[in-house]
């Protein structure tokens, strides 16, 4: 977000549980507009839809997981055919962290989430 921007940075968040939604809506929803779908086959049509600057995606998410996602994503900024978003991932456990180093992700959290957190891996996100 520029400095002389008057909006919110768009956050896309990918995800079927409401209360990961809840929680990440509450702890970036006063500086960012949290944006939702429940599919990671949705992520790609939302990205040129939404134009976010950062894309959430949970690890369980319905028919694509997050790490296909995040691959896809990325396979798609390189081929010019979408933009090159930061990807996060929301991790289930800490042990996930191998499959998030394999998914090009720009960055990831492990559940249960801790809003600042968040806030923060998202905002470092957002300025590299």
């Amino acid at each position: 977000m520029s400095p002389a921007s008057d909006t919110a940075p768009a956050v896309l968040l990918a995800t079927d549980a409401d209360w990961i939604f809840d929680e990440v809506a509450a702890a970036l929803g006063g500086t960012h507009d949290v944006h939702r779908v429940r599919e990671g086959s949705q992520v790609s049509r939302a990205v040129t839809r939404v134009e976010p600057e950062l894309v959430i995606l949970d690890l369980q998410i319905g028919n694509m997981g997050g790490v296909a996602t995040s691959l896809l994503l990325k396979q798609e900024a390189r081929a010019g055919r979408l933009p090159d978003t930061p990807v996060m991932l929301l991790l289930d456990r800490e042990a996930d962290e191998f499959l998030a180093s394999t998914s090009d992700a720009d960055g990831w959290i492990t559940k249960p989430l801790n809003a600042l957190a968040l806030r923060r891996q998202a905002q470092n996100l957002l300025d590299a």
